[in-house]
């Protein structure tokens, strides 16, 4: 059975902008993190990507633009030797009311019907509280990193009980330690 662990995209493998993510050229990888995409797959763990997406919704960009952006966190981490197996992305808005938008689980649910694999304890690893919402509601394993708006979330939220790191590095190289 595949192994999976879920990573949050902006502010976790990647640099966060508060205007967005808009193109190719803004799109820069987080120290490390494409090392722990890799490290991750080498333990026989697969990545997959759950990303909230609204610039989308909100015209900041189309989809080529946002495929060109996945296709560059794609190749980046395979030129360290990591391979993202998927990437899954609510297009919407916060007020469209779609069941995709994390925090609440509708592309977790999708991801674990779409890899028949059950979410009760995998990793799901982001920056932000709706992303440990998600998690929790689904019964996976939330861990927060304090890049992106990781150390802002631990400062608004001092009373989280779940593994917090440095960085996606560190909290893979956490997981792995744990095999």
């Amino acid at each position: 059975m595949d192994r999976y662990v879920l990573v949050d995209r902006d502010g976790v493998i990647n640099h966060d902008a508060d205007d967005y993510i808009k193109s190719e050229a803004e799109w820069r990888p987080i120290e490390g993190s494409l090392e722990a995409i890799a490290l991750l797959n080498r333990h026989g763990y697969k990545v997959a990507v759950i990303t909230n997406q609204s610039g989308l919704q909100r015209g900041l960009f189309d989809q080529a633009t946002l495929d060109r952006i996945h296709a560059k966190m794609r190749r980046l981490a395979a030129e360290k030797g990591g391979e993202i197996d998927c990437i899954y992305f609510c297009p919407h808005g916060p007020d469209d009311g779609c069941a995709c938008r994390k925090p609440k689980p509708g592309l977790l649910e999708l991801f674990a019907a779409d890899k028949q694999v059950s979410l009760q304890g995998m990793p799901f690893i982001g920056d932000a509280l709706r992303d440990i919402q998600t998690a929790q509601t689904v019964g996976a394993s939330p861990m927060l990193v304090k890049t992106g708006k990781g150390q802002k979330t631990l400062t608004d939220n001092p009373n989280l009980n779940i593994p917090v790191f440095e960085n996606l590095y560190d909290a893979a190289k956490y997981l792995v330690s744990r095999q």
